[in-house]
């Protein structure tokens, strides 16, 4: 087993979102994006992979597909890899995100950035 507390990975960064890894297990990764208001990942895919994604604090605006919706502490979702993914911070307090990546296509995607 191992144990890991959530506080030390809510790292924010005015210049940038950051990405902060709690777990990597085979093809599996689980980490933490954090955001400032304003931030935002842009569009991208995890092709072959399924995402799951839960709202730790704050709130902002996910957009999957083109098809925006708004996200608020304690909301999850889930999308497939293939479908093209954005997140945005639009509140006005820091957002973290607990995300959890299956069947990671390589090992760029385990990375702190």
């Amino acid at each position: 087993m191992e144990k890991k507390e959530l506080q030390t990975v809510k790292d924010y960064n005015q210049d940038k979102f950051t990405k902060r890894i709690l777990f990597k297990s085979g093809e599996s990764v689980v980490f933490v994006l954090n955001f400032m208001p304003g931030q935002e990942l842009p569009t991208h895919q995890h092709p072959g992979t399924a995402l799951f994604i839960l709202v730790l604090d704050g709130s902002g605006t996910v957009t999957i597909d083109g098809e925006e919706s708004v996200l608020i502490k304690d909301d999850v979702i889930s999308c497939e890899g293939d479908e093209h993914f954005s997140f945005k911070n639009t509140g006005v307090t820091p957002t973290s995100l607990y995300v959890v990546l299956s069947k990671i296509p390589n090992d760029k995607y385990a990375q702190d950035i």
